[in-house]
């Protein structure tokens, strides 16, 4: 019985070659296998040339892994400020739905607060009827609302130093006033004051933001959009109070 020579196909080092001929992509895309005909190439040429190509190829690799981090960190700061924005622009919509001035004050504790993702939200209003260590009783807000009395508002900010007052001022704290946090003042580690003008002929106010987290709240980081969530909210207390 005769017997055919069977077909086992190209061998695999001439597949190997023509693939690569015909898409050189597939090297060229590969990093660690660029990297292997390099080293090669340079056991080849022997140590006592110099390779300027294959130097020049190292600088390209580490400018492009700079790029890459660089793309990398952009990326996620946009999400950061975009996440930040949605949380700004729902907040105002909270405080835009209250009805009046006691459930407005209300939600600073609870839907502001938890949308902000800070541990206190705290109203601090200057009045001629308080005292350094009195203040007038509100009912049922003392957990939202302080009252503190004339030039509070300028020492809280500064404290007490000669610096131009800004709108928003972040920071981290080692003791929190108690003045304004309460109890809450032992374990808040950074906070954001904004300070509030609530129009002609009345006294300034804060809103601060406190958390546990020593990082929330930052010098170093950009105060825009809270800029922007102070100037709203200000707003909103000129027409309650008018």
């Amino acid at each position: 019985m005769s017997s055919e020579a069977v077909d086992t196909g190209p061998e695999p080092r001439e597949d190997w070659r023509d693939r690569v001929l015909s898409d050189p992509d597939l090297i060229l895309d590969d990093r660690d296998l660029m990297r292997a005909l390099i080293a090669a190439n340079d056991r080849q040429m022997g140590g006592n040339i110099v390779d300027m190509r294959g130097i020049a190829m190292e600088r390209l690799e580490h400018r492009l892994d700079r790029l890459e981090d660089t793309h990398r960190a952009v990326i996620a700061a946009a999400y950061e400020n975009l996440a930040g924005t949605n949380q700004i622009h729902r907040a105002i919509l909270t405080l835009m739905d209250q009805t009046d001035f006691t459930s407005f004050l209300k939600c600073l504790a609870g839907d502001i607060a938890l949308g902000l993702r800070v541990d206190r939200v705290r109203l601090v209003l200057e009045s001629v009827e308080a005292s350094e260590t009195e203040a007038p009783q509100v009912q049922k807000l003392e957990d939202v609302l302080t009252v503190v009395s004339p030039g509070f508002v300028e020492s809280y900010i500064t404290g007490g130093r000669a610096v131009p007052l800004r709108q928003v001022t972040l920071r981290q704290v080692t003791e929190a006033d108690a003045r304004v946090f309460g109890d809450a003042a032992q374990w808040i580690n950074s906070e954001a004051v904004l300070q509030l003008d609530l129009g002609e002929r009345r006294l300034p106010g804060l809103l601060v933001l406190g958390a546990e987290d020593p990082h929330q709240f930052r010098p170093s980081q950009g105060t825009d959009l809270l800029t922007f969530f102070a100037g709203v909210f200000e707003r909103q207390m000129r027409r309650w109070l008018g």
